[in-house]
This record gives structure tokens, sequence and C-alpha cells, in this order.
């Protein structure tokens, strides 16, 4: 299976999104330049943590009018497996992908630490390694992850289970706990906790491996291929 790993100006987390593909899931990955990018070839798109654009207007806000912004959506709609992760979530959420916005942190100070998360939805391409209910370790890093939608759009999220993560104990204030959401069709997810800094035991958990390696056994799966 073959990544792209989409890097902007102000990417921070592309190495360590790089790193969880390569070393810990075992699998091709590229990172691929936004100005440059080509992800006709590419089975999954990862968007990584950082501050695109120095995170100018809001965050993700100036990246999600990128040229490459369009490829992305080519690719949603192919369903390939999309993935976007603290600013890459920002970005989803900004041209449209995933609904909802994104806001400051609740106590307006930068957050750096480890959360425990509720796995509220483990029949999508990137949960089925866990269990349903089940609480995993992975770390946040973020000043504007606190996730807000209307009531309306909230009741949609659940009637259609896509709800994928919540905060056992919210950090930032985001509506109903959200920590991370998939579009209605199931193969776009984005959330702010960082799983691929959560791949080695080196760090403390692997917990976020299991959501790489649902990627990879979806992918087989739907293409009979063998491990």
């Amino acid at each position: 299976m073959k990544f792209a790993v989409v890097v902007f100006p102000g990417s921070n987390c592309d190495r360590d999104m790089y790193f969880a593909i390569t070393e810990a899931l075992g699998q091709n990955a590229d990172l691929v330049w936004y100005q440059e990018a080509d992800l006709s070839s590419y089975d999954a798109i990862l968007l990584p943590g950082g501050f695109s654009y120095g995170d100018y207007l809001r965050s993700g806000a100036i990246a999600s009018t990128s040229p490459v912004i369009e490829q992305i959506r080519e690719a949603a709609e192919a369903g390939k497996p999309i993935l976007g992760v603290c600013n890459g979530f920002q970005v989803l959420l900004e041209m449209g992908l995933l609904p909802g916005a994104m806001l400051p942190n609740k106590h307006l100070k930068f957050m750096c630490h480890y959360e425990t998360l509720i796995v509220e939805n483990a029949e999508t391409m990137f949960t089925h390694h866990y269990d349903e209910q089940e609480e995993i370790e992975i770390p946040i890093a973020h000043g504007d992850g606190n996730y807000y939608c209307d009531e309306t759009t909230y009741e949609q999220l659940q009637t259609n289970k896509q709800i994928a993560f919540s905060y056992k104990n919210n950090p930032n204030g985001s509506v109903k706990d959200i920590a991370g959401i998939t579009n209605e069709q199931g193969n776009v997810l984005g959330m702010m906790p960082h799983p691929e800094r959560a791949v080695d035991a080196l760090v403390g958990t692997t917990d976020g491996l299991r959501l790489f390696q649902s990627i990879l056994t979806h992918w087989r799966d739907k293409h009979a291929i063998k491990a």
C-alpha cells in the first residue's frame, strides 16, 4: 500500500507520519510537497499536523485553498482513505470535506500531553482494529482544537455514526467531547489527537498504530491482498 503525506509550508508532523507508515507499519510513503503533488498513484492520503501557513486567518484556512486540495477531493470521492490529523483535521473542515469548525481551546492555551480517547465507532476503515468503547492513550498538541458544530449537525453525526473518537476528559471544550469524526461515506477521518505519535513503545504507547493497521487491512481486504 502506498501513502502520500502532503506537506504544506508550516507542516511539522510530516516526519512523524512518515515514520508511522514506513517504520511502524512497514508500508511505502512519500512526503509530497503541496505545489508538486500528483496524488493519482497513491492508495491513501495523509494530512499531517503543524501550522500550515502559520495558521494565518484561521488554522488550515489558507492550505484549504491550495491547488492540491482538488486532488484530495477527487481522492475522497473515489473512496480512498483520507486522514487529517490536528492541522490536517482543520484543513478538512475548512475545505468542507467534514462538517463543523475548529475554535481556540477553551482556556486559550496550547496543550501538549497524553489524553484518553474512547473509540465510539469501531466499524470504520480507520478503527476496526479497536473495540467499541475501548479507551486508548493518544497525545494531543494543539491550540485550536475546540471542535464545534450546531445541534442539527451533531444529530446527523450521531445518526450516521460519524463520531469515531471522543475524549474521556475533554481538554479543550469540544462539543460533546468529540475528538475525531468521519464523513458520511466513512473514508475521510479528521482527528485532533496524534496517532502517529503513538506507534512505538519507546514513547509510552502503541495505541495509535492500530489506526494505521486498520487502514492497511481494509485496503488489503478490498483488493483481496494477503499479508
